[in-house]
């Protein structure tokens, strides 16, 4: 197991203590590529300024 992906019994002892029994039985792969997903996002860092944006903000009409 890499540092990026989690092994089965990881991904489904999380999704069960989530509460999501149903769609781990209905939907496993869609819980597996959501796990993936997850943990592909904890290797963003936050902004050092929790004010800053990361791209400029959007405004109706600026632009067009």
């Amino acid at each position: 197991m890499d540092r990026q992906t989690m092994d089965k019994s990881t991904v489904e002892l999380l999704a069960r203590r989530a509460g999501l029994d149903k769609a781990l039985a209905d939907h496993p792969e869609d819980v597996a590529a959501a796990a993936a997903q997850a943990a592909v996002a904890r290797r963003i860092k936050a902004p050092a300024d929790p004010r800053a944006e990361p791209w400029p903000p959007m405004r109706a009409g600026d632009g067009l």
